[in-house]
């Protein structure tokens, strides 16, 4: 049996229309997004690709060593094309800033796929209760690094 998370993805795979949960890290979990500063060069990568040709970023929320994403897909690439897109899109967009240096995220990420069309928003509000529920703050509103499409 193979090692790492490149096994859990074998035989599946990505479909155009589907909706998926991703969650990747930080480098080391290292908490590089207490840094506000470097959070909104992120922040701003994520809404500049929030709609693109290959996938429409539906949700998503900054936290201090990992993000969270709920993403459609639209095009012909695959799910960890996307995510590989999004990552280097990021890492390049604040290595450019001068900010931070070096890698930026971990390899691999966690995904699950969105069955029904009513789990949807209950996803959304899950990725951006995360704040909330890890003690970063008491209301949503009051945690700057998130988005959704609803709002």
């Amino acid at each position: 049996m193979e090692k790492g998370h490149s096994a859990l993805r074998k035989g599946r795979h990505s479909q155009s229309g589907q909706i998926y949960i991703v969650t990747t890290t930080t480098f080391s979990r290292r908490p590089v997004f207490k840094d506000w500063t470097l959070c909104r060069h992120i922040c701003k990568e994520f809404n500049d690709q929030s709609n693109s040709e290959a996938f429409t970023l539906l949700a998503w929320v900054l936290m201090p060593d990992h993000v969270h994403w709920l993403l459609q897909l639209a095009g012909q690439q695959d799910l960890s094309s996307v995510i590989r897109y999004l990552k280097s899109a990021s890492a390049a967009r604040v290595n450019q800033s001068g900010i931070h240096q070096g890698r930026l995220w971990a390899s691999g990420f966690h995904d699950r796929a969105i069955r029904r069309e009513t789990d949807i928003l209950p996803a959304a509000r899950y990725i951006v209760m995360n704040p909330v529920r890890a003690g970063i703050c008491r209301r949503v509103g009051h945690y700057p690094f998130w988005d959704a499409i609803w709002l």
